[in-house]
């Protein structure tokens, strides 16, 4: 891939709709799937993420974005609704976010200073990595692999700003 689009303020580049396009693979079936829908990174209220941040001194201050993915998955050939929630919280800079799943628990730490980044997040025996890449100011890119005793996947997301 070529060069890098840096960001230098994550929070403010990801706000807003997004149209999201997402292959799974599943490298020891060879099963093919595909998720359309769209992403909308909304203002987190601060009684969203108030609770199991597992941060001191949180609670009623918590900002950030909350992501909301919702569309449709096909996987051998029969569709089925998907969503899934995220918080996107401030990291330790501008350009970095700390992810959490919606219960609060940490997910991964994202850091797109640079354009890209590799992130991992140990689920059970599994390890799922994810890296990013910023494309420019209206494209940037997932490919999670995810391998262990329980699944072998490569999940790659394509997601482009909406007019």
């Amino acid at each position: 891939m070529g060069e890098f689009w840096p960001v230098a303020d994550l929070l403010a580049y990801l706000a807003g709709d997004w149209r999201v396009e997402r292959t799974v693979r599943d490298l020891a079936s060879g099963a093919e799937g595909h998720f359309t829908g769209t992403t909308v990174f909304g203002p987190l209220e601060a009684g969203d993420s108030a609770q199991n941040t597992g941060r001191p001194g949180d609670a009623g201050q918590e900002t950030g974005l909350l992501h909301h993915e919702s569309g449709t998955f096909v996987w051998q050939g029969t569709p089925r609704p998907a969503e899934r929630t995220l918080w996107f919280l401030p990291g330790q800079g501008a350009g970095t976010a700390d992810v959490r799943f919606s219960d609060g628990r940490p997910f991964h730490d994202l850091d797109l200073t640079s354009g890209r980044f590799v992130a991992d997040h140990p689920c059970s025996a599994d390890l799922y990595r994810g890296e990013f890449t910023v494309l420019d100011a209206h494209r940037w890119r997932t490919v999670w692999r995810v391998a262990g005793p329980a699944k072998d996947l490569v999940l790659a997301t394509d997601y482009t700003r909406e007019a």
